[in-house]
C-alpha cells in the first residue's frame, strides 16, 4: 500500500482501505453525518462541528507518521503532491466532503487538516422557515424572485450557510427548465429531471489542463441553458458572468463572500476587475448593477444559527456613481436569551419591490401586504 504522495492516483477501493487504517481516530466523525466539519490542529488536538457549534474532542493520533499517511492517501487518491515544497493542498474524498490541508512550518501546530463533510441534502424553503433563517413572506418573495428569474446573488461569510440556500432556492425552478450547474467541487444536489453538472479542473504539476470557473461558463452559454447555477464566484470570471446577465441570460443564481449587500457589489467589482478585460469603472460599476436584481445575505450566529439577514434590491448608480441597494427584509437582532440562543424576527422594511408591476403583469404571486412592516 503506498502513500508517498507520488501524484499517480490510487484506485478508490485502495484509498478507502488505507484511509481506515491512517484516519482511525476520525472515523466516527467521517461516518457520523450530523458532523459537518472535522478540523484536525496537529496530532493531537481535534475539533468537530455539530449543530453550528465547535467542540474539541479526546481523540488524538499516536503519531505524526499515521496523520502524514493518510494525508499522502489523499494526495495520491486526488493525483496531487503535498510536501515540504508543496505544502498546501485541495482535495475532495469519494463521498464528496472537502478537504484542506496545510503543512509545517507552514502550519505552527503541526499538520492542519479540516475535512468539510456534506451528508444528503433535505434542506428546502420550507425547512429554512422552520429552522427560523426566514420567515414566511421573505420565504415566498424569494420564490417570486425565482419565478420572475431575478439574477440573484447570495452571499456571506465562510459556514453562513451560501451553499445550502443556493440549493434550496435552486430547488424551486421549475422541472421544465434546462439547469446548467458550475461548481469547484459538487455540492448542489438537484431534484429537477434536466441538470447538467460541470465541476472545474486544476492544473496538473506541469500547470496543463486547467479548467476554470469562466471556461465552464463559456461551454454553458453555448449548450442552451434555461438556468445558470453557479457555486462561487472568485475571481475574474465574474466579468464574464454579469455580461451574460446583462444579455439576456436572466435567473441567474450564484455566491460570492461579502458582508452586507453594499459589500456584494462591491465585491464583484473587484472580482471582475481581476479579468483580461480592461474596462472604466463606471462602465464596470454600470454592468454590476444592471447584471444584479436580488442579493440574500446569510449569517452565521454565536449560537451557530444560520439566518438570512437581509434581501435587498440593487438600484442603478447613485449620480455621484456610487452603488445603492434597496432593502426589503431583514432580520432584527434583538441579542441572546438566557440559554445563548439569538432572538430576532424577519420583517419587511416597508419598501415595496420595483418589479411589482412586472410580478402583477405576468401573473406571479406578489402581494404587497408582504411589505407592510407590523
Amino acid at each position: 500500500m503506498s502513500s508517498q504522495g507520488d501524484g499517480d492516483k490510487i484506485p478508490q477501493e485502495v484509498f478507502e482501505q488505507s484511509i481506515l487504517r491512517y484516519f482511525e481516530p476520525i472515523q466516527p466523525f467521517l461516518d457520523d453525518k450530523d458532523v459537518s466539519e472535522i478540523m484536525i490542529n496537529g496530532k493531537d488536538e481535534i475539533w468537530i462541528e455539530v449543530d453550528g457549534q465547535l467542540k474539541k474532542t479526546d481523540k488524538q493520533f499516536d503519531n505524526v507518521d499515521d496523520l502524514m499517511g493518510g494525508v499522502k492517501n489523499i494526495g495520491q487518491y486526488v493525483g496531487e503532491r503535498i510536501n515540504e515544497m508543496n505544502p498546501q493542498m485541495d482535495a475532495r474524498l469519494p463521498d464528496g466532503s472537502r478537504v484542506h490541508v496545510i503543512l509545517p512550518p507552514c502550519a505552527r501546530n503541526g499538520i492542519c487538516v479540516s475535512i468539510r463533510q456534506f451528508g444528503e441534502f433535505e434542506l428546502d424553503l420550507e425547512t429554512l422557515k422552520d429552522f427560523g433563517s426566514i420567515d414566511e413572506t421573505g420565504g415566498e418573495f424569494l420564490k417570486a424572485c425565482i419565478e420572475l428569474r431575478k439574477n440573484i446573488v447570495v452571499a456571506g461569510g465562510t459556514g453562513s450557510g451560501k451553499t445550502s440556500l443556493l440549493n434550496c432556492l435552486s430547488l424551486l425552478i421549475d422541472d421544465s427548465e434546462r439547469i446548467l450547474v458550475i461548481e469547484d467541487n459538487t455540492e448542489l444536489q438537484f431534484d429537477q429531471p434536466h441538470v447538467v453538472m460541470m465541476e472545474t479542473r486544476e492544473a496538473d504539476e506541469k500547470g496543463r489542463g486547467e479548467v476554470g470557473i469562466g471556461d465552464l461558463f463559456w461551454s454553458a452559454m453555448r449548450l442552451r441553458p434555461d438556468r445558470i447555477v453557479i457555486g462561487e464566484i472568485r475571481g475574474g470570471e465574474a466579468l464574464t458572468l454579469l455580461q451574460a446577465m446583462t444579455s439576456g441570460h436572466g435567473g441567474t443564481l450564484t455566491t460570492t463572500h461579502a458582508t452586507y449587500p453594499s459589500d456584494t457589489l462591491r465585491r464583484l467589482e473587484t472580482m471582475a476587475m481581476m479579468s483580461d478585460v480592461d474596462m472604466n469603472l463606471q462602465a464596470l460599476r454600470s454592468q454590476v448593477t444592471s447584471a444584479i436584481d436580488v442579493i440574500v445575505q446569510t449569517d452565521r450566529f454565536n449560537d451557530g444559527s444560520r439566518k438570512i439577514t437581509h434581501i435587498s434590491e440593487a438600484l442603478e448608480l447613485a449620480d455621484n456613481g456610487e452603488y445603492q441597494t434597496y432593502p426589503l427584509y431583514r432580520f432584527h437582532h434583538e441579542g441572546e436569551d438566557a440559554s445563548g440562543r439569538v432572538k430576532g424576527e424577519h420583517g419587511p422594511t416597508g419598501n415595496l419591490p420595483t418589479f411589482m408591476d412586472q410580478a402583477e403583469a405576468q401573473g406571479v404571486n406578489l402581494k404587497r401586504e408582504w411589505f407592510q412592516p407590523d
